[in-house]
């Protein structure tokens, strides 16, 4: 006898609450006991790094500089050495994480252009995806703009880097940030059109894959009987890459285990009383941010707007737990469809909501780059703020699958502005637990996204019963 899809979802929720309760457990008894030496070893070594530095700066004498110069490098050696031996014995925690997400990523692609091609080629021409991609798109600009401008307001509200007092640390102390000055245009036009669609699914680029996806599906369409073998056979290609989705699904409650583990054990809870101030006023933004998509929900959709976010409860769980929308990508698509979306909407708004809709990302790149200016005691007129938003509005664009794209764009954005880019060496320790957060509203806002374009479209049914099959 078959397992109800309802008792396997509830299942499997329950199996990755369990594992994220289990590893922040297991992370905080390795931070006191087996990472204890390291994390002491650590702080000892920022302290000497942040006195060092206040003696560059008082010191005027060329020779004594030089020597506190090469003593702050070794220093900075030293640290990385630290960070590497920690890093070490965490890492089959880790491990569980990064292969459950190569497993994902593995999906991702082919999940897309499959689905996309299929829900464009239905559609019909390409009057029909110039319609429904004008109302994404206008629907994308108005929550991109929504989550900038609360990330202002709660920012100036708050004022959080006044409150923080902390030093500021060197750049050269900010790791894996790559800085080119902002995103011109060039480089924008070429993230957005691929050079070939097998280096853009190798990887992961999903604005490239959408652009040939879409010009793929229209001209399956254009072609008329010859187009339904290919319609049938790309149909036949998602359903089996969505069941590969739910094998993967089974080992998402062990990813979850390995990822908390891992970043508990690294950074401790101490560190959330260090940054507490800052997390819970982003993590309140967060939930004004929640409220606010869920009340433009029902607008259009009414009371059913509980049931959606009811219904994407665990890949909102998975994105939080991972720090990856990616990862949750399958299942959203899954549960959308589930919810009464129409598989030709859902596999057309879903993949562009993850290049131009990550609506707790871009509240992120606001508040970041506000308390960095205020940690520096830098007042911004409210026309540099709002000059600073649409800034952000476009750079942040296409930058999907990017590494830390959100350190990346405040990045390019500080320097833009003037504003010393050390400062974001503040948030790297805590920037893991903010992309948590940020993972998790990505997830609504893109489903609400989804849902309020089906009903604009008249192509919102009824909820499918769970033992029914997409």
């Amino acid at each position: 006898m078959a397992v109800p899809q309802s008792t396997k979802k509830s299942k499997l929720t329950l199996y990755i609450i369990i594992s994220l309760i289990a590893g922040v457990a297991l992370g905080f008894t390795l931070n006191k006991s087996y990472l204890s030496e390291d994390n002491v070893a650590l702080k000892k070594t920022d302290l000497s790094v942040r006195q060092m530095q206040e003696q560059i700066r008082q010191t005027s004498d060329s020779v004594v500089l030089t020597q506190l110069e090469k003593q702050l490098k070794e220093l900075g050696k030293a640290r990385g050495a630290i960070l590497s031996a920690r890093d070490k014995k965490v890492e089959p925690f880790s491990l569980m994480a990064d292969i459950f997400l190569r497993l994902i990523k593995m999906i991702v692609a082919p999940l897309v252009f499959t689905t996309l091609v299929v829900g464009v080629a239905k559609l019909g021409d390409i009057s029909a995806v110039g319609r429904i991609g004008g109302k994404t798109l206008l629907w994308f600009l108005g929550a991109s703009l929504t989550s900038l401008l609360l990330g202002m307001i709660l920012v100036n509200l708050f004022e959080p880097g006044i409150a923080m007092d902390l030093p500021l640390p060197e750049v050269s102390e900010i790791p894996g940030i790559t800085n080119s000055g902002g995103l011109s245009l060039k480089v924008f036009l070429y993230h957005v059109f691929p050079s070939s669609v097998v280096d853009a699914m190798a990887k992961n680029e999903i604005l490239q894959i959408v652009v040939f996806s879409i010009f793929f599906g229209v001209a399956t369409a254009a072609i008329g009987e010859q187009g339904k073998v290919v319609i049938t056979f790309m149909d036949a290609c998602a359903h089996v890459i969505l069941k590969l989705t739910g094998y993967v699904m089974n080992f998402a409650p062990l990813a979850v285990f390995g990822a908390m583990t891992a970043i508990i054990a690294q950074q401790g809870i101490t560190i959330l009383k260090t940054y507490s101030i800052f997390i819970s006023e982003f993590y309140f933004g967060l939930f004004l941010l929640w409220v606010i998509l869920a009340l433009a929900g029902s607008v259009f959709i009414g009371k059913r707007i509980f049931n959606l976010i009811k219904r994407i409860k665990e890949p909102i769980l998975l994105a939080f737990s991972t720090s990856s929308s990616e990862a949750a990508f399958p299942k959203t698509m899954e549960e959308l469809q589930r919810f009464g979306c129409k598989g030709k909407i859902v596999s057309f708004v879903l993949p562009l909501g993850y290049s131009f809709n990550l609506d707790g990302s871009m509240m992120y790149m606001t508040f970041a780059s506000l308390f960095i200016a205020q940690s520096y005691n830098m007042h911004l007129p409210i026309a540099t703020q709002l000059s600073m938003l649409l800034v952000l509005m476009i750079t942040s664009k296409g930058i999907a699958g990017v590494p830390r794209a959100s350190l990346v764009v405040i990045a390019g954005t500080l320097a833009t502005f003037n504003i010393p880019e050390a400062g974001l060496a503040l948030l790297l320790g805590i920037d893991p637990l903010l992309d948590m957060g940020r993972s998790a509203t990505n997830v609504v806002g893109n489903s609400v996204a989804t849902a309020v374009v089906s009903k604009w479209e008249n192509a919102l049914g009824d909820p499918l019963p769970p033992e029914a099959e997409l």
